[in-house]
């Protein structure tokens, strides 16, 4: 069992959470491209790229759940890097949904109005942060400090 709970938590991982790194990372530059252009060009995109970011975040709730389940299985739970591991995800869980996200929907209907857009760059830190987080996540994962298994 704690196998099959590993893989579709790494599955998970994989497939939630790289669209959202790959989509919200993408929607700063593209959003650059809007200033100045006629909204019809890069509406569309920003559109898609926002609701992947949006769904793909409410399919990634299976993450965090999958590696409970698999640290449950385990009995690692109060381990130090699942512990990081669960704050960092909460983290970037905060960062995305508290301001990745309404920046965003701050960004498209601004376009969509053909109001100014303010510049992009403080989406692009918070996208950053968020894709910082993720990373050190799995990092933490795979070098698991304070691990009794010798790794």
């Amino acid at each position: 069992m704690t196998k099959l709970l590993l893989s579709l938590h790494v599955l998970a991982a994989i497939v939630a959470v790289g669209p959202v790194t790959v989509a919200a990372s993408m929607f700063p530059a593209t959003s650059r491209r809007v200033i100045g252009a006629p909204p019809g060009e890069a509406l569309p995109v920003l559109r898609t790229l926002h609701r992947v970011c949006r769904v793909y975040a409410g399919v990634g709730i299976a993450v965090p759940l999958f590696g409970l389940a698999t640290a449950g299985s385990l009995g690692v739970l109060g381990d130090t890097w699942v512990i990081v591991s669960i704050v960092l995800t909460a983290a970037a869980a905060g960062v995305l949904a508290l301001r990745v996200l309404p920046a965003q929907e701050h960004v498209l209907a601004a376009v969509e109005k053909s109001a100014p857009v303010l510049p992009p760059q403080r989406l692009a830190m918070l996208t950053g942060l968020f894709n910082l987080l993720w990373a050190t996540v799995t990092v933490v994962m795979i070098v698991r400090p304070g691990s009794t298994t010798g790794v």
